[in-house]
């Protein structure tokens, strides 16, 4: 590793279990997700090693990247549905607006859970936690109050 610390990042990498084009459609709509780079494992100039692929993935995502805003997430379908689990972390969604956070929430707790409703807390105007249908963990503010 160099010592130019201005060109090391970390970027949340999130393996769906072969529901990674159904998260992306869904990410997409619910906070206006820009998909990017895509590829499928029978895209793969490499043959994929025997044993490793589940049955039936040949054509799931083996990687692809999408743009929420300024940041860009990583995801993949993984080698199979056991390699899906989302725990221990939560995606920290700002937006500018108090309508914005409304419609983000909303459109990720579309088939998900609410673990905190949107609510005026002493940090944000507009803060509110939840679980995606895919099992993501989000918490969705306001990070400037409105003017």
């Amino acid at each position: 590793m160099t010592n130019d610390s201005s060109r090391t990042e970390i970027q949340a990498y999130l393996f769906f279990g072969g529901r990674c084009d159904e998260a992306l459609a869904f990410y997409t709509k619910a906070v206006g997700a820009q998909p990017g780079m895509l590829m499928r494992f029978s895209d793969s100039p490499d043959p994929t090693p025997a044993g490793m692929l589940q049955p039936g993935f040949e054509n799931k995502v083996m990687h692809c990247e999408f743009r929420v805003g300024n940041t860009v997430v990583l995801a993949s379908d993984g080698c199979g549905p056991e390699k899906s689990g989302f725990n221990g972390f939560s995606l920290a969604l700002s937006v500018p607006t108090e309508q914005d956070a409304d419609r983000a929430f909303n459109g990720l707790a579309e088939g998900g859970q609410v673990t905190m409703p949107l609510a005026k807390t002493f940090w944000s105007p507009r803060y509110g936690m939840l679980t995606d249908r895919f099992g993501v963990n989000w918490m969705v503010m306001v990070t400037q109050p409105q003017q």
